[in-house]
């Protein structure tokens, strides 16, 4: 085949064989993300089955271990596969994620526990975990590569944002099947019932294998090898040269990071704010989140056609900005329809902790195994996940007193305590707030039938839609900043970058300014202060570049 043939190829409108391509690389990615979210969704289930028997400090490495090898692995991976799609082709590097990931996951789901064969149970618990964040890193460069170089110019933004509906798509299926098996498995899921998720996923990679087996390489990248032009070293080359650093940079800060944080934002932080400070219960909140999750599908492709139309920037920064300006008024809305009791109790009686201001920490704990044992620590952890306004008084005592209305509850020191007098502690002193604070108003759970489901579910679809004009178009702008010898490595390493970090940690560093403050709303501003600086960089130092002809981009 010649260059002028591939290029007519190229040009041509998408055929049966393209819809093919897109349709593969839908169904794997869809299936990796799938994978990754039942894991999450399953933590605490599955850390009664793995962790039990640990000495603190065997569990406290495992524990660390095991949260973060999804997010440390998965820039490993975009290294890893980045390299061989560049070098080898995108096929084959589709094939092997697919496998890695969905192989992963179906050991997880065969896998003896602690109680069966001891500490080896986490040990491969860790080593499957670490397989799937791998896979991940390079799921999504080849799949947003391919399908790229196969798609028309003018339609390149709608045929990539079939990739980004997969994360989503992931989501909710793994909700799904996960209490789908809830149900099936009824009191026993905690014990077997919790396999059936990742069993299931044996099925979703049979068809995956299947969808791609027929798959063609990328037509430019048969292309530059046709040419003699492949990168002998295309991880130096993206990273070693400073034209494509900054381009990696730039992609990063003025494209990733804005991106990062408005959808886990709409997708996360958002179910993590309904459920742990709304104290809606989670069957609902799921349902909540899960039917603007439905709603919100359609629109990654809708975006993506408009950035063919209109350029990735506009549609890209233009979600980063609404959402930097409305957030705060969402999530204040989000409060009110969803839990109305609690907007109007935080109205009222003012809370007053007063302790030793330099005995406090900030509270990031994004892998969960931080201890925070002072009395100030333990009395704004409990109030800030009880979603109560408090002001802190400095004063030179080492106890710390909250006063609510006529109530004065002093806060227990857990240094030198062992685990479980901690617990049963702060457990004893977290009853006092609670009671404290219902004496004034604050209710312990959402009522259900105050919700107003429409509102809520509004809300979520607004936030959802900011999530697709960022996410939409992505692909489409990382393929069409680097050429295509480079293009694998160079765009999949910023892209998990940006998501497993700026995104990744997001509920934590929220999680901490809410703690710090005293102000469930607080939190927000880490994401609306990133998606604002990350749009301004977007705004004056990235290209406008849908019109760019990435088939001839060596």
């Amino acid at each position: 085949m010649t260059v002028d043939s591939l290029a007519s190829d190229a040009a041509a409108p998408i055929g049966h064989a393209e819809r093919q391509v897109v349709l593969a690389a839908c169904v794997g990615a869809a299936l990796e993300w799938y994978d990754f979210f039942v894991f999450a969704a399953l933590a605490a289930t599955i850390a009664s089955n793995f962790f039990t028997g640990l000495d603190a400090s065997t569990g406290f490495i495992f524990a660390l271990l095991t949260f973060a090898a999804g997010f440390i692995v998965r820039p490993i991976g975009a290294l890893v596969f980045g390299r061989m799609g560049d070098q080898k082709g995108r096929k084959r590097t589709f094939m092997l994620t697919v496998i890695l990931m969905g192989g992963a996951t179906v050991l997880l789901g065969a896998l003896p526990t602690f109680g069966q064969i001891g500490v080896l149970a986490p040990a491969l618990l860790i080593l499957l975990r670490m397989v799937q964040g791998f896979a991940i890193g390079g799921e999504y460069g080849a799949a947003a590569s391919y399908v790229a170089e196969h798609a028309p110019q003018d339609k390149r933004g709608a045929y990539t944002a079939w990739v980004q509906t997969t994360s989503t798509i992931g989501l909710l299926l793994s909700l799904i099947v996960v209490t789908t098996a809830r149900q099936i498995s009824g009191t026993g899921f905690d014990a077997w019932g919790w396999r059936i998720p990742f069993l299931f996923s044996a099925l979703l990679l049979v068809i995956s294998i299947y969808i791609r087996r027929s798959m063609s390489e990328s037509p430019a990248f048969e292309r530059v090898k046709g040419a003699g032009r492949i990168s002998p070293a295309p991880l130096r080359e993206a990273f070693g040269q400073w034209s494509n650093v900054r381009l990696v940079l730039q992609g990063l800060f003025g494209l990733l990071a804005g991106q990062a944080v408005v959808w886990f934002t709409a997708l996360f932080y958002a179910l993590f704010f309904l459920t742990q400070t709304l104290k809606v219960d989670p069957a609902s909140a799921n349902l909540l989140v899960g039917t603007a999750l439905v709603i919100s599908i359609p629109m990654y492709v809708l975006f993506g056609r408009l950035s063919d139309r209109i350029g990735r920037k506009p549609v890209i920064l233009g979600g980063s900005f609404l959402a930097a300006l409305t957030i705060f008024p969402i999530f204040h809305g989000l409060m009110v329809f969803a839990n109305p009791a609690l907007a109007t109790a935080r109205q009222g009686t003012p809370i007053v902790v007063t302790t030793d201001a330099a005995a406090c920490s900030l509270q990031f704990n994004p892998i969960g195994i931080a201890r925070f044992t002072s009395p100030c620590d333990i009395a704004r952890k409990v109030l800030a996940t009880s979603a109560a306004n408090y002001t802190l008084v400095s004063a030179p005592s080492a106890s710390a007193h909250v006063k609510i209305g006529a109530a004065d509850i002093e806060a227990p020191s857990l240094a030198d305590r062992s685990p479980a007098e901690a617990k049963r502690l702060e457990q004893a002193f977290a009853t006092q707030l609670q009671a404290a604070l219902a004496g004034v108003g604050y209710p312990a759970h959402a009522d259900p039938a105050a919700i107003n489901k429409p509102m809520v579910v509004l809300l979520l679809t607004v936030l959802m839609a900011y999530g697709a004009m960022t996410l939409g178009p992505i692909s489409a702008a990382l393929v069409e900043m680097f050429p295509t010898r480079i293009r694998y490595s160079a765009m999949s390493f910023p892209y998990h970058i940006g998501n497993g970090y700026f995104g990744g940690f997001l509920p934590a560093i929220c999680f901490a300014i809410v703690a710090e403050t005293g102000d469930a709303f607080a939190g927000l501003w880490y994401p609306v202060t990133i998606a604002a600086i990350s749009g301004l960089i977007g705004l004056f130092c990235i290209r406008e570049s849908h019109n760019i002809d990435i088939f001839f981009r060596d």
